[in-house]
């Protein structure tokens, strides 16, 4: 953290000695240096733990390093010697917490004992675990329906405890399931659902290195996934094309810097990480495939068989003529005004995909975030399939999702609009009545509670509060509850937007060993490969109160349920037991404890990726959607003047998730602050403000309600002009509630129209 609030230019690649620097920082900040150090590089290796931070897969090779930079700061953040407990509720309470930072929260330490809101007092009180338990049970047997109930899930919570979980809430009666997918990737859920069958990516890591192209959409992966720039890098120097497209010039899609390549640090060297970089208008990556494609048909149609699979279309696709239809149907002066891209760009693009035997296409939620996102990865899925680029060696479909388990969640049945193949499995196999009705994503979690509809709230791991949308509202939504609990490792302002009633049961992290009558217990994670693998704690917990997420779902099924539809403490007694449940039950899983042996873990397997179809035609389908006629939605047209911008939130490079490591972002060039919008210096002239002028943020939404962020700086960036960019979760009060992707409910935080006004406390960076 910087001492002085700055911004200067970074000049230099991803990675290498900028992340060698970083990582001894936060090493040392962890108080206890010699085990971090033992514990890291135990980190993605066999019989060592998964990394807490994303979800990237790991490389079959040996190597003695398997961390990343922000793999290195999130196993140190976790790993620290730094506990709180009653001492330090003691001297604070919850209203002189509030005024504290969301950094300076997490920054106090590991939570070691179970704590209980005391209304008199204003503060956490320590309670009993089984008193915690019993208080659960009561509050939700007291309620009139257990749909008023919601049940929030992370996607670091294992395998184990997410099964235990979605089996324990579908026992007491619902499918309220909000959770993170909800907000980030819950569109490519939906759109590869229902082209090719399977709500999943269909590559593996394999894949990358014989991808002779690989088109990277709406990604950062210097900052949210730093392993993948690896592959990158390595095709780019075997002649594979790398093709970005991104409004932000990122560093980590420009050059990297190998921190395990001694000669190359030595010489301070760096190889590029792309060979093509275009720049749409947020929310213009749709029309930009579309351009594509119709140069495709083009090309086809003057040289019949040289651009089209026509076999694999044949054989394995339908739908393909309304598609065709409707790409002829959309002219160039739209694609080009949508996309913010001309038509030789558009042109280039095109024919680095048509030159490439084996295509990759990854995204993020740069894609994911906007209201037409189902409709732009169908998009994409549509490019995909017109060359067979499914089902082959080097080619698929690539969704990387965020954190490091959030795809194995959704595989144990963290769904609140499950399947009823898993249904099914659930009452065949535990004898009882599963509950069918369409629960509450996370959208519409918050409107029960606002409403008075959800009156307990439930949250296994995350940061509810900070990671949701329209931030003053969830706040209002979660202390209207009668209880709140949060499953937590660190103090976060989830705790601090409290119910009548609230809990804080402290859990243990992928660091900590987790020892449990049967021993030293093994969980799973799945990865965005689809290959699941053991993860074992390394570090002795800081307390003997703090407890597994399995431990404490078990504790408080056994409150609620008794030994109903299973012996919950005796599942706790060795993971296996849970394992074996899940066999039982969830496809793909066959005989779990054997195959966890094996090194790397095994593959959960792909039937997209096996040209296998499970949609209703049975094939892969072209889905043709118009583009949308306007990117800016109707409650926001009728005030919309040329002193609007579209602004996109995103992540810093010192933070993962609601997570803030520390407060620079290197590779942007800002040191020691957070709250600063990235905009054209030809924007700040236009609207009439000077370069670091604070400025405060106004989201136009036309339902009478103001979102209103204060005292941003103001810093000049390359970012197409009408645009802009700022941190979250400080910009999350401006993503209205009801603005949501359609089909998929995933707020638009990346395309949010704002207008500036001047701040009452101007301040000028240096």
């Amino acid at each position: 953290m910087s001492a002085e609030p700055r911004y200067q230019p970074y000049q230099g690649p991803a990675a290498g000695w900028g992340a060698l620097r970083s990582v001894t920082q936060h090493w040392l900040d962890s108080k206890q240096p010699i085990k971090n150090l033992r514990a890291l590089l135990k980190t993605n290796q066999d019989h060592g733990f998964d990394c807490p931070g994303c979800a990237w897969g790991d490389s079959p090779e040996d190597h003695l390093v398997k961390f990343c930079e922000n793999g290195a700061k999130a196993v140190n953040w976790e790993a620290t010697r730094r506990g709180i407990g009653r001492e330090f509720f003691a001297r604070y309470s919850v209203a002189q917490l509030r005024e504290q930072s969301d950094y300076w929260l997490e920054h106090q330490g590991r939570l070691i004992e179970p704590l209980r809101y005391d209304t008199t007092s204003d503060r956490y009180v320590p309670i009993a675990w089984d008193d915690a338990f019993t208080l659960i049970a009561d509050t939700l047997r007291d309620l009139e329906s257990p749909h008023q109930a919601e049940f929030y899930t992370s996607g670091r919570a294992s395998n184990e405890a997410a099964f235990l979980y979605q089996l324990m809430v579908r026992a007491f009666g619902t499918n309220n399931f909000p959770d993170c997918s909800n907000m980030c990737h819950e569109a490519s859920g939906v759109a590869l659902g229902a082209s090719i069958g399977v709500g999943k990516g269909t590559v593996t890591f394999a894949d990358f290195a014989h991808a002779d192209a690989i088109f990277v959409f709406g990604q950062n992966p210097g900052t949210n996934h730093p392993r993948m720039l690896e592959p990158l890098r390595e095709a780019v120097e075997r002649g594979a094309s790398v093709v970005c497209f991104n409004p932000l010039r990122e560093r980590g899609l420009e050059r990297f810097q190998h921190p395990q390549h001694p000669l190359e640090m030595l010489g301070n060297g760096s190889k590029p990480t792309s060979s093509a970089y275009f720049r749409p208008h947020l929310g213009g990556d749709m029309a930009a495939v579309r351009g594509m494609a119709k140069l495709l048909l083009q090309w086809e149609q003057e040289a019949p068989g040289s651009v089209i699979d026509h076999a694999f279309i044949a054989e394995h696709t339908d739908g393909l003529r309304d598609w065709i239809a409707a790409v002829e149907h959309t002219d160039w002066a739209q694609i080009e005004r949508q996309s913010g891209m001309n038509r030789a760009e558009i042109k280039q693009a095109a024919r680095l995909y048509v030159r490439a035997e084996r295509v990759i296409a990854c995204w993020a939620m740069g894609i994911t975030q906007h209201r037409h996102s189902v409709a732009t990865i169908q998009e994409i899925t549509n490019l995909m399939l017109l060359r067979g680029n499914l089902g082959k060696p080097g080619a698929g479909l690539c969704p990387v999702r965020g954190h490091s388990n959030v795809q194995g969640d959704r595989t144990m049945g963290i769904n609140e609009r499950p399947p009823a193949s898993l249904l099914d499995a659930l009452q065949r196999h535990f004898a009882f009545s599963v509950p069918r009705e369409v629960g509450h994503n996370t959208v519409e979690a918050i409107a029960a509670m606002q409403e008075g509809r959800s009156k307990v709230f439930i949250g296994l791991g995350g940061n509810f509060a900070q990671a949701t949308p329209d931030s003053p509202r969830t706040h209002a939504a979660l202390q209207r509850c009668r209880l709140t609990v949060q499953i937590s490792t660190k103090l976060n302002r989830s705790h601090l937007m409290h119910g009548r009633q609230a809990l804080i049961l402290p859990c243990l992290g992928r660091t900590d060993l987790d020892l449990q009558v049967g021993g030293p217990q093994a969980v799973t994670v799945e990865d965005s490969f689809s290959m699941v693998h053991a993860s074992r704690g390394q570090l002795a917990p800081l307390s003997r109160e703090m407890r597994s997420e399995p431990a404490i779902i078990a504790g408080i099924a056994h409150a609620l349920l008794g030994p109903h539809p299973v012996e919950w403490l005796r599942l706790i007694e060795d993971y296996g037991r849970i394992r074996e449940l899940i066999a039982s039950t969830i496809p793909g899983f066959t005989n779990f404890n054997d195959r966890l042996d094996q090194p790397g873990g095994f593959h959960l397997g792909n039937a997209a990726g096996s040209r296998r179809w499970n949609t209703v035609s049975g094939r892969a389908r072209f889905v043709a959607n118009a583009l949308p006629d306007e990117l800016l939605p109707p409650q926001v047209r009728s005030q919309a003047d040329t002193t609007h911008l579209v602004l996109q939130t995103l992540r810093s490079h010192d933070q993962y998730n609601t997570t803030l490591y520390g407060l620079d972002d290197r590779y942007r060039g800002v040191h020691g602050m957070r709250e600063v919008l990235f905009i054209n210096s030809l924007d700040i002239y236009r609207l009439g403000f000077e370069v670091g002028q604070r400025v405060d943020i106004v989201s136009q939404w036309d339902d009478g309600i103001e979102r209103r962020v204060r005292g941003f700086t103001l810093i000049a960036y390359d970012t197409p002009p009408g645009q802009a960019a700022a941190y979250y979760p400080e910009a999350n009060p401006l993503v209205p509630l009801e603005s949501v992707g359609d089909g998929s409910h995933t707020p638009t935080s990346k395309f949010i129209a704002v207008r500036l006004e001047p701040s009452t406390a101007p301040r000028h960076i240096t």
